[in-house]
């Protein structure tokens, strides 16, 4: 027979390791109302995007020129390298991630990793047919990218983008416009 502290400890020790999981899950599921794109290639979302607009976060907080670069890893993953140019420290920053389908490859639903076992949700909302710009979310509301395969882009996308995430409940007059003149560094 089990005794009523071992009994306890084993239903705690559960509890955490049930809640742990739920929180891992939160960070890596959808907004509420939102619904990654389908018929999704990867193929042809690899290469280098540019950072247009954001909210901010301390991991970005004060970089311009933002790009992300995306590769095929040996794993069937991909390898996510962001880099951008610190203004304050006038040197440029980067970071290597991991990022993998949460669902089905033809779902621009995935989960990126920069530190180790804990991943974010990398959601894209809305990709244009030529997968010239995307429309990303994290797991939440305060996690929002406008990305281009051009450091510039028209202002009506991005007059058709402030309003769609508006409308989505994001603190659009939050929004940051990246600064991708490279002629400044």
């Amino acid at each position: 027979m089990l005794s009523g502290s071992f009994r306890n400890r084993t239903y705690i020790s559960q509890g955490l390791i049930i809640a742990a999981l739920l929180l891992l899950n939160a960070c890596t599921g959808v907004p509420e109302g939102m619904q990654p794109v389908t018929g999704f290639e990867l193929n042809r979302y690899l290469g280098k995007w540019y950072e247009i607009a954001r909210l901010d976060h301390s991991f970005e907080r004060g970089l311009e020129q933002v790009s992300a670069e995306y590769t095929m890893s040996d794993d069937g993953g991909v390898i996510v390298l962001n880099r951008g140019y610190s203004v304050e420290e006038q040197k440029w920053q980067q970071a290597e991630g991991k990022a993998y389908f949460v669902r089905s490859p033809d779902e621009g639903y995935l989960k990126v990793s920069f530190f180790g076992p804990f991943y974010g949700a990398y959601v894209i909302f809305e990709l244009d047919e030529a997968y010239q710009y995307a429309f990303v979310v994290g797991p939440d509301r305060s996690y929002l990218w406008l990305l281009s395969r051009t450091p510039e882009v028209s202002p009506g996308l991005i007059r058709d983008f402030k309003a769609q995430v508006k409308a989505l409940g994001f603190n659009s007059e939050a929004l940051i416009l990246v600064d991708q003149r490279a002629d400044k560094h």
